[in-house]
């Protein structure tokens, strides 16, 4: 059985404990809010506990609203400043810290929208004089961690919850019209992949029902994949031109295409000219936009990586002209941004990083890489519109892929799952990509497991995403986790063309597509389990309208992950329909519908 590798050491259990004790020791909010997503016009409740050996005996809040305006455009705008006293609101019992955890809450009262809040929390220890800061313990509120909240009216943008994205990774997708694969010595090298190749293959692309294209970091850079970038403002030449990326652009939105890109806002290479120029001179303006622990040689690196400085992103000149990057893209064009190992800058920098975005194109969507516990994504709503659902990716794997969970454990994940994140925090979902084994990999190289695990992709509700080759069979020849090391590489093998494809597969895969468009229930309906029986392998739910957004057109996802045949036999006494995706007919019983499923099949029913 292959070691899959979503999450590495998180799942570990002294990890996990030691993840425990520092989220609820000391004076803690963790960006916990209720409702999670600010919103104007409504009060905003603030979460902060206390623990530990030190008594706390009062709570407050220290804050700055700003709406943006001149004081003097109408009464009431402009900057406020105030405090506010918070709350007991409870203590609860700790397994892990092995004591009392207090909760305390404040309410901020209502905001325009546009209106941007800093503010400070902090616990005053009982008999002194002495107040502790969230989160990071600081015993004043110039060195406290600052949280920073943006009021915005317009939320999730309406396209982004019908998308349907196909992932590029550039360099191994296509090098253009009779230009051969490079032959690099390793995986590590330049197969010559290129953004000319893309403008090529956009037939491809919108042929099979994508509406959305995700490209792999393109910035000028030393590597294949892209995350080290030189130049933000400049194409990668061996990827093309600014022009070429321009025209790409144009030619999407005239097919009615959205284009994302890959934004690296933690870390760029040592090769940038201002990491250079702070590495040779201590007074270079460019200094700040690092953290030194000792300069010129000991600085903060992405995972021990050297040749990855870590940027300084709290607020200043690193951080405003990573704010200007992203937005002169938007300006040209980018219709939002994938973003790169979002746990990395602190929340603030991306509420900041939003309010920027949205100036300068209202409608992009915004969704970061959040590697972490289902609590560290939910902490990003109303900081980004979502992040990558890498729990959904995990238990596609261990049910569709692998086998490790049975239908039951399925089921007992996604019906919480549903539940935890609210529906406006968006969660596009995937079977794999480029930092992770292939599902048809994992699958021991079995398409019937891949499809079951597309079909539940493309019924539920989140935005689906497909890496480049997963439609066309492509899959790697070693596990990314290999005596010790992960090897990304092995999952980023060069893009199958031609008769090297596996037809079925891309016309599955298409069929999945044009039904997702076909009904909007899709992203919008709610989900109901009409059928789980976990022994036989038999699992179906229903896709059904709901009253905020009243779509047409009920749909029955069935799945049979048994070596048998099986009958579903389903109390459906409103519904009827045929099964689209295999072009066979539904049976009609009385109070309901009979579907007879092959092993390891699925069915779609409309």
């Amino acid at each position: 059985m292959i070691n899959d590798i979503i999450f590495g050491d998180l799942m570990d259990e002294k990890v996990c404990l030691a993840r425990q004790r520092e989220a609820v020791e000391g004076v803690k909010h963790l960006n916990r809010l209720s409702p999670a997503i600010p919103l104007p016009g409504q009060p905003l409740t603030l979460i902060l506990t206390t623990s530990g050996p030190q008594p706390f005996d009062a709570a407050r809040c220290w804050f700055s609203a700003d709406t943006g305006l001149s004081p003097t455009s109408r009464p009431g705008s402009g900057k406020i400043e105030g405090m506010l006293e918070m709350q007991p609101a409870g203590a609860a019992w700790d397994d892990f810290c092995w004591g009392y955890v207090k909760t305390w809450t404040c309410s901020l009262p209502p905001q325009l929208a546009g209106t941007q809040v800093h503010y400070h929390l902090a616990a005053h220890v009982t008999g002194s004089q002495q107040w502790v800061y969230a989160d990071n313990q600081a015993p004043t509120r110039a060195l406290g961690t600052e949280f920073l909240l943006w009021f915005d009216s317009r939320g999730l943008p309406a396209w982004a919850r019908e998308a349907v994205v196909y992932q590029v990774f550039l360099d191994r997708f296509y090098p253009g019209k009779n230009k051969p694969w490079l032959k690099p010595e390793n995986l590590g090298g330049f197969f010559g992949g290129t953004l000319r190749g893309v403008i090529q293959k956009l037939d491809y692309i919108q042929g099979l029902g994508f509406n959305t294209l995700w490209l792999s970091p393109l910035f000028a850079s030393p590597s294949h994949h892209g995350y080290d970038a030189t130049d933000y403002y400049r194409v990668e030449p061996r990827l093309g031109t600014n022009q070429d990326l321009k025209e790409l652009l144009d030619l999407a939105h005239e097919r009615g295409m959205r284009v994302l890109l890959d934004f690296v806002a933690n870390h760029w290479s040592n090769l940038h000219p201002t990491f250079q120029a702070a590495q040779a001179d201590e007074n270079s303006p460019y200094h700040d936009w690092y953290t030194w622990k000792h300069w010129p040689d000991d600085y903060e690196t992405y995972f021990d990586v050297r040749g990855l400085p870590k940027l300084n992103v709290k607020p200043g000149p690193a951080r405003n002209y990573l704010l200007d990057c992203a937005s002169y893209w938007l300006t040209e064009g980018v219709d939002g941004y994938r973003l790169d190992y979002a746990t990395g800058p602190q929340l603030d920098f991306w509420t900041d990083f939003r309010r920027a975005c949205r100036a300068a194109r209202p409608d992009c969507w915004l969704f970061g890489e959040v590697v972490h516990t289902a609590a560290t994504q939910n902490s990003f709503a109303g900081r980004l519109d979502g992040a990558l659902d890498f729990l959904l990716a995990q238990a596609l794997h261990e049910t569709f892929a692998q086998g490790n969970w049975n239908l039951d454990a399925f089921e007992a994940f996604l019906g919480a799952h549903e539940q935890y994140f609210g529906p406006d925090f968006s969660r596009p979902a995937f079977l794999d990509n480029h930092d992770m084994n292939r599902f048809l990999f994992l699958s021991g190289g079995d398409t019937a497991r891949l499809k079951l695990g597309a079909l539940a992709l493309f019924t539920l509700s989140a935005p689906p995403i497909v890496y480049y080759g997963t439609e066309a069979g492509v899959t790697q020849t070693r596990p990314l986790h290999l005596e010790g090391s992960a090897m990304f590489e092995a999952a980023r093998m060069p893009m199958k063309w031609g008769a090297e494809q596996d037809s079925a597969l891309v016309t599955y895969f298409r069929r999945l597509i044009s039904l997702r468009h076909q009904y909007p229930v899709l992203p919008y309906g709610e989900r109901v389990v009409v059928h789980l029986d976990a022994e036989a392998g038999a699992y179906a739910y229903l896709r059904a309208s709901n009253p905020a957004h009243p779509a047409r057109g009920d749909v029955l996802a069935a799945f049979n992950l048994s070596p048998q045949p099986r009958i579903l036999r389903l109390r459906l006494p409103d519904f009827s329909g045929a099964d689209l995706l295999n072009n066979q007919p539904v049976s009609s019983i009385p109070g309901g519908i009979e579907i007879t499923l092959a092993p390891y099949t699925g069915a779609f029913v409309a």
